[in-house]
């Protein structure tokens, strides 16, 4: 099996597996946390089913939480300049931008 090395920012040399690569879909987090630990299960939810499957579970410190939550922020500041504004479900979009059917 064949693994993709990738430097990361500089300091330290990680090893991607081919699988690990391919990665997983989730429409769905669980967050959880205790005094030492932030749990982060990732879930896919499918339109008519009771239930969503967990397909990992990633356990942080919640320092290293918080290093996550500052890195996400960035990379998206990062895409909305790249390419505009990310809309959410249920955001009141501004007239003559709507996008699909008009009434």
């Amino acid at each position: 099996m064949e693994k993709n090395q990738v430097q990361a920012q500089g300091q330290i040399q990680v090893e991607l597996g081919e699988k690990e690569a391919e990665g997983i879909y989730s429409n769905v987090v669980f967050i959880a946390h205790s005094p030492s630990e932030v749990i982060l299960d990732f879930a896919r939810a499918l339109p008519g089913l009771p239930k969503a499957k967990v397909y990992a579970r990633v356990i942080l410190t919640p320092q290293h939480a918080k290093s996550l939550l500052m890195a996400l922020e960035q990379n998206l500041k990062n895409f909305e300049t790249q390419f505009g504004a990310i809309k959410l479900p249920g955001e009141i979009q501004p007239r003559g931008k709507e996008l699909g059917f008009k009434s």
